[in-house]
């Protein structure tokens, strides 16, 4: 005689409570659409550092069965460890990490390289946001999450990595000028009045996508499509951060111009 059917798991909470997100089956991984799963070779490494054991456990089935290779790490100096070892092809990275924050981990990875980076942030704080940005990371998500949408970021941070190593490949105009801006397109170089300027690889990014576009209006939502990938399910309001930041670096060189209630755009070449 059977007993009665177990209960329907609960929508994931992150720790400690905070508001529900859609009704997920934890209990079964996702079919994805009985995609065939790669070979060990070809699938994709990503590193999760996270200090939160159902967090991480959670992220990695999920990500497993849409056919990546997960390794988890549960400090940030462990992380940094494995990302320098392993050399994932992505990295889900949590701010606050015993050892060391995500933060530092995120400033360490790009002075050695161009690994793409989620970042995971307790909290719905802009600050958090603007600096993980700022740092270089590619995406970010509040805790809580839906761990499907987890994998369709990972994907969409992925394919856009790609489509950049792709077009590494390919020929490019040399030298972009505007006005006391000069850019290096293939390396990923800009000098504001003959002084060389540090940007992120998003900044950098979005000024040669404004550029490249003289003369033309462009919508917040049209550059998060451009820069960011048309699957990315951030705030528009990052595009104002970044603008900020370009103008904060380039002073007087920064070509671009807000147009109230539509977007920016870079002037036409007199």
């Amino acid at each position: 005689m059977t007993g009665p059917p177990a209960p329907a798991p609960p929508p994931w909470r992150a720790p400690g409570g905070g508001r529900a997100e859609p009704a997920v089956d934890l209990a079964t991984p996702p079919d994805y659409d009985r995609a065939p799963m790669p070979s060990a070779d070809d699938r994709q490494r990503v590193l999760i550092v996270e200090d939160e054991p159902n967090i991480a456990s959670f992220a990695r089935m999920y990500l497993e069965a849409a056919g990546f290779e997960v390794l988890v790490a549960a400090r940030g100096d462990d992380g940094l460890r494995m990302a320098e070892a392993e050399a994932p092809h992505l990295v889900i990275l949590d701010l606050m990490l015993p050892g060391m924050d995500g933060y530092e981990v995120t400033k360490r990875l790009r002075h050695t390289g161009q690994t793409p980076i989620i970042m995971l942030t307790a909290r719905d704080d802009a600050v958090d946001k603007v600096v993980g940005l700022e740092l270089g990371a590619d995406d970010y998500l509040t805790k809580p999450f839906n761990p499907r949408e987890l994998v369709a970021r990972v994907r969409a941070v992925l394919r856009r990595a790609d489509a950049r190593a792709v077009a590494a490949g390919q020929p490019q105009p040399t030298t972009i000028e505007a006005d006391g801006l000069r850019i290096e397109v293939g390396g990923r170089e800009v000098f504001a009045h003959g002084e060389g300027v540090a940007l992120t690889p998003k900044e950098f990014d979005l000024l040669v996508t404004l550029i490249e576009n003289r003369g033309l209006v462009l919508t917040r939502e049209q550059l998060l499509e451009r820069v960011w990938g048309f699957t990315f399910l951030g705030d528009s309001r990052t595009i104002d951060v970044h603008v900020r930041q370009l103008r904060r670096k380039l002073g007087d060189a920064c070509p671009i111009q807000t147009v109230w209630g539509t977007g920016y755009k870079v002037p036409a070449k007199r």
